[in-house]
């Protein structure tokens, strides 16, 4: 009888939105050129929608980088409409290959420099850049996990980051929106048809605030990405703690 009534209140206490939905997704946001970050911040502000914001310290087109004080407003913003944070490595440095065991090939894509990163300096990589945010956002919900830059890992960097207790998160096949290809051979119209006709319940979508390289901001079509799969009946979550596999 404890136990039919246990079910039964945790049954009528269920948020209703959930019972609603169709399915639901798991939007990922990475750091980037953000030129376009306020725009896309207000379209998920205005569609109740929540994130996870995998944090780096990319330079901006304000010319500063996005863990600096100058962004502190907008990361508190954002921790307080309910989003959620996780580590996408301190300098977005690309991992190359794996030299030895217990050591990982760590590069700039621009030249700045390479390195080969044991299991303390890499924890500290990927830990500087959650410490720099809770610096900025004391109250900040961080999740124990980690994004690549380009989601491009090594099996030696998924075993040192697994020892200082992260799991890295990629993204599905159909969660890529594609906001970082050429938009001349990828506009945004037909970038918005493919995820609205591809995405299916369970997706981890990527994203990013802006990227530099792109003619044709996503963000100009982020609001009607997001009407649309509201409209077929998708709940937005956050990433849980174990991730998604």
């Amino acid at each position: 009888m404890i136990r039919r009534r246990a079910l039964a209140a945790a049954f009528l206490s269920a948020p209703a939105l959930a019972q609603g939905c169709a399915g639901t997704l798991y939007l990922t946001i990475d750091t980037g050129w953000s030129r376009e970050a306020e725009l896309i911040a207000d379209v998920l502000r205005r569609r109740g929608v929540i994130a996870t914001l995998f944090v780096a310290n990319e330079r901006t087109h304000r010319g500063d980088r996005q863990l600096e004080e100058a962004w502190a407003p907008f990361w508190r913003a954002r921790a307080a409409e309910g989003h959620v944070f996780a580590s996408h490595t301190w300098r977005h440095w690309y991992f190359r290959g794996d030299p030895s065991p217990g050591r990982v090939q760590y590069a700039s894509r621009q030249g700045e420099g390479a390195e080969v990163l044991d299991g303390a300096a890499l924890c500290s990589e990927l830990r500087r850049p959650v410490d720099a945010l809770r610096e900025l956002v004391p109250g900040a919900r961080i999740l124990p996990l980690w994004r690549a830059p380009g989601g491009i890992v090594t099996p030696g960097a998924l075993r040192l980051a697994a020892t200082c207790g992260l799991r890295h998160q990629g993204w599905s096949r159909n969660g890529f929106l594609g906001d970082e290809l050429d938009s001349a051979a990828h506009p945004n119209d037909a970038l918005l048809r493919r995820a609205l006709a591809n995405i299916r319940s369970g997706e981890v979508l990527v994203m990013h605030w802006g990227v530099r390289s792109r003619r044709e901001p996503f963000g100009l079509v982020f609001d009607r990405l997001l009407e649309g799969l509201l409209g077929r009946g998708f709940c937005f979550a956050p990433l849980p703690e174990e991730g998604i596999a």
